[in-house]
């Protein structure tokens, strides 16, 4: 074959390869602008539905997760996710010792029937107001006249004793309320009338008992010191002896000083054995 013949068949056949391939590429090209414009019309069709499932998932993926898991079933029809309720709890049934009784509704009466044979209606007795509960009474307190014996003296200088009357509460210790009534001293209505008591201050009775006729009294220390001399000793025993034998089983009186028995009180004045109104 000659030489130019060759080489115009080589640039043929160049020509005819490389216009193959372009039209080889330009084929590809369209198929993959077709296949993506496929894809994206798919998108376009079924965009609210992907949304839906995206929204969903990112749901799941942002909420905590449950004890019990609610599956989702997409609906052919509409596409919408349909949610299943959770599983009933099941019902236990009761023993048949432990279920109510049931409950008998009696017929109603025929209104046509005999009144022997309609069953009696029964009617609540009426109800009595509750009466208010009254708020209670203080009870008196009951007291017994007892005489008390102060001192006076008169114009002339005379110490005398004087009886005053007081109404003192019944207890079971009616010689040591009457005693330290004494001890109190006059009321302010007595004190105007000029009645002392000389008994020392700051005494007190420790204790007051009766055996046979005779009343032992035991005071405290102070008993001892009268600013008022002689006189005074013999006025507040007097005050004692008078108020205590006042008492109908009471003859006499043992004074002791702090549950001790002394001879002398004072200056001289004998205290060692029972004295009674004679002994003044």
């Amino acid at each position: 074959m000659p030489y130019h013949i060759l080489v115009a068949a080589r640039k043929t056949n160049r020509k005819t390869s490389q216009k193959g391939k372009i039209q080889g590429s330009q084929a590809i090209v369209i198929f993959w602008l077709i296949f993506i414009i496929v894809i994206i019309s798919v998108f376009m069709v079924n965009a609210e539905t992907i949304q839906r499932n995206f929204n969903i998932f990112k749901a799941r993926l942002i909420s905590p997760p449950s004890t019990e898991e609610i599956p989702l079933i997409l609906d052919e029809r509409s596409e919408e996710p349909v949610v299943l309720p959770p599983p009933a709890a099941p019902v236990v049934q009761e023993p048949a010792d432990q279920r109510p009784p049931p409950v008998v509704e009696e017929p109603a009466a025929s209104p046509h029937a005999p009144a022997s044979e309609r069953p009696a209606v029964q009617t609540p007795p009426p109800s009595r107001p509750q009466s208010e509960p009254q708020p209670q009474q203080p009870q008196p307190v009951q007291t017994r006249d007892r005489n008390i014996y102060f001192t006076q003296i008169d114009k002339d200088g005379q110490i005398l004793h004087s009886r005053v009357m007081r109404k003192i509460p019944v207890s079971e210790s009616p010689m040591m309320d009457a005693l330290n009534i004494l001890l109190t001293g006059p009321s302010a209505e007595e004190l105007n009338r000029g009645l002392l008591n000389l008994i020392p201050q700051n005494t007190r009775i420790l204790s007051a008992v009766v055996r046979s006729d005779t009343a032992y009294i035991s005071f405290s220390e102070d008993f001892l010191f009268n600013t008022f001399g002689v006189e005074g000793y013999v006025a507040q025993l007097r005050q004692i002896v008078w108020t205590v034998t006042e008492f109908t089983n009471v003859r006499d009186v043992q004074i002791l000083i702090e549950g001790r028995r002394l001879d002398y009180l004072g200056e001289g004045i004998w205290i060692g054995s029972p004295i009674n109104r004679q002994s003044f």
